[in-house]
């Protein structure tokens, strides 16, 4: 029986000395603390299941309503440390989690055998002998409402609305599929004798069979299996999409729309003072607001321009007229303002470049000075910084005017009622200046939707194959790139260089922004190189 120390300092005015006082702790009947849990992760496996998902990274990192699997467990029990089971594509894994996962406690383990048993051994060498711990399959997402039981024995996790392929009756496995006693892949054990004699491979729940080893239930209800395309397709499609720093809530004929991290609150911050700006000034072309904390909106009635992929071309011009016009005279709303060109250098350059570095080692070939994509070979932009910086540095603006700051089509509705379009999740600021900018920007964000399908990329409809000596990426069409000619007469005073120069940069910068999908990382990365190179 261990008996551990806990020293608390107390404050409190009736204790005047302000001295340390000893709890006790005996671990007959001990208690888990959370924040020093050792959490086993099996993510071995090629996750074949989930199709093209898994193509080009393993199964726990692929994105459910805009974060990675994996991440679920790491924000649930933040102060854990992790022992992460892998075996496919492990480099990729251990790379990605490296650059964006740096705050969490994690260690890799490459795992030699296969089946869920494999690695475990290693795994739980270092562990102290009466230490509990847990072990649980990658592709679970545990409930909001799930907790470690405080008393210390071993646990089982019994799904309870969903189907599991071995059930748990009567203190038995048994191989076959249950929803109502589904073993759902989490095991908590008091310590790591209950596991001596596992095999270093094979499976683990089919070893346990075997075992004459008790297991209290723990109801999973609520929580999520990610096994297979079906149920991805299911549970990702469920909340509206939106960045991992943002939540959108529709309650009828309301939007709500908060931020739900410093970064979300930082942007919600300046989104806001944007809508009041422009409110003043008589702009029209924003929706209906009721309140500002929390953002407060009346729903427009239509859909996001993206949407209406199926209109004729003489549709499409009324619409894109439309959308210019309103454009151009949130451009002209105010006199114009005096360049900042510390923040044009920030956001087309520094912004860019600051972001490259931080994925340059996670990017297949992003080491080498020429890339092949689709079959032709691109100069990679970690060579061609100079010429890139120099090319930007010659479309500098003579003057910034109130602008959008992101109007791709994501981000702009045309309401059919009243037949107009409607601007929405403005940027509210230009590097480090605030509703200004270079009133370019909004028209190579446009651009970006128009001829470069990025909302397309950004609901995941792309294919992205790496393979060992090149890339094959594509796009699937939205029907809007034939719009491209028709941008251009609209604008003839912008000029089209700029653009498309600006086109690729956006690409690039996109890099990071789109950080919860490797594919899409690696994607905007390609796609920003062959833009590059039609432009330089």
């Amino acid at each position: 029986m261990k008996v551990i120390h806990i020293l608390f300092y107390s404050n409190k005015k009736n204790l005047q000395q302000n001295k340390y006082f000893v709890v006790y702790i005996v671990f007959g009947i001990s208690i888990f603390l959370e924040n020093t849990m050792k959490i086993i992760i099996q993510a071995g496996g090629k996750g074949t299941r989930l199709e093209g998902l898994t193509r080009n990274k393993p199964k726990c990192l692929v994105p459910v309503n805009n974060l990675p699997i994996i991440f679920y467990a790491f924000q649930k029990f933040r102060d854990a440390e992790f022992i992460i089971i892998a075996d496919y594509k492990t480099d990729v894994l251990e790379k990605y989690l490296n650059v964006f996962a740096s705050e969490y406690n994690f260690r890799i383990i490459k795992a030699e055998k296969k089946g869920t048993a494999s690695g475990i051994k290693e795994a739980i060498e270092t562990f102290e002998d009466d230490e509990p711990f847990m072990i649980m399959w990658c592709d679970l997402i545990l409930s909001n409402n799930f907790k470690i039981p405080e008393l210390c024995a071993n646990y089982i996790g019994i799904s309870k609305d969903f189907e599991c392929r071995w059930s748990y009756i009567d203190n038995k496995f048994e191989k076959i599929p249950s929803k109502d006693n589904g073993v759902a892949g989490l095991f908590i054990f008091a310590n790591k004798s209950f596991l001596n004699g596992l095999p270093e491979e094979g499976a683990l729940v089919g070893w346990l069979q075997n075992q004459d080893i008790k297991f209290k239930e723990l109801s999973l209800y609520g929580s999520k299996e990610i096994g297979t395309l079906i149920s991805y397709s299911d549970n990702n499609d469920s909340t509206p999409r939106c960045r991992p720093f943002n939540s959108i809530e529709f309650k009828d004929d309301i939007v709500i729309k908060r931020g739900i991290n410093e970064q979300g609150k930082r942007i919600a911050a300046d989104e806001i003072a944007w809508y009041k700006h422009v409110k003043q000034l008589g702009f029209e072309y924003i929706p209906q607001i009721y309140e500002y904390e929390p953002l407060t909106m009346k729903r427009v009635q239509g859909k996001n321009i993206y949407e209406y992929d199926c209109l004729t071309k003489t549709q499409k011009r009324a619409v894109l007229r439309r959308l210019i016009s309103a454009l151009k005279e949130l451009h002209s709303l105010e006199t114009d303002k005096p360049v900042n060109v510390q923040d044009v250098e920030d956001n087309y350059v520094n912004k860019t470049f600051d972001r490259l570095s931080k994925i340059e080692k996670l990017i297949p070939f992003a080491d080498k000075e020429f890339i092949k994509i689709n079959g032709q070979y691109y100069k990679n932009v970690f060579f061609n910084k100079d010429e890139l910086i120099n090319a930007v540095k010659n479309i500098y603006p003579k003057h910034f005017s109130l602008i959008h700051g992101d109007c791709t089509f994501s981000n702009l509705m045309f309401d059919t009622f009243s037949m107009k379009p409607i601007l929405i999740d403005p940027r509210g600021y230009f590097g480090k200046t605030k509703l200004y900018g270079d009133e370019d920007y909004d028209w190579a964000k446009l651009y970006y939707s128009i001829k470069g399908e990025y909302d397309q990329f950004n609901k995941k409809k792309f294919t992205l194959d790496i393979r060992d000596k090149d890339v094959e990426f594509a796009i699937k069409p939205n029907n809007w790139a034939d719009m491209e000619e028709f941008f251009f007469d609209s604008l003839p005073s912008v000029d089209k260089q700029k653009i498309k120069l600006l086109h690729a940069v956006i690409w690039l910068s996109l890099t990071t922004y789109a950080w919860e999908d490797y594919d899409s990382v690696c994607g905007a990365f390609y796609n920003g190189v062959v833009k590059l190179g039609e432009v330089l």
